[in-house]
């Protein structure tokens, strides 16, 4: 084998091994790096991603509270009763 084909073989693994660990967050390049003691402890990017998805839902939640008010209050019967109130 010569150089090149060496390097080029050395660069694919490399780059398929970074791919591979931002992909799935096994943390081995934090761990060959010296960052991290244990690349199989979750990191911070799977906890975020955890309140990211709660966060979601509780925006979910309140889009749909705003939606039934909107419904409640765009009723005609809800503003007839409005504009009674109003003349008493």
């Amino acid at each position: 084998m010569s150089t090149l084909s060496i390097f080029l073989v050395i660069g694919f693994i490399a780059l398929t091994a970074s791919y591979l660990d931002a992909k799935f967050q096994w943390r081995l390049n934090d761990w060959i790096s010296g960052s991290c003691s244990n690349p199989f402890i979750a990191s911070k990017a799977t906890q975020q991603q955890q309140l990211i998805e709660k966060k979601d839902k509780q925006i979910a939640a309140f889009v749909e509270r705003v939606e039934t008010l909107e419904a409640i209050v765009t009723q005609p019967a809800y503003e007839l009763n409005e504009k009674i109130n109003a003349l008493k």
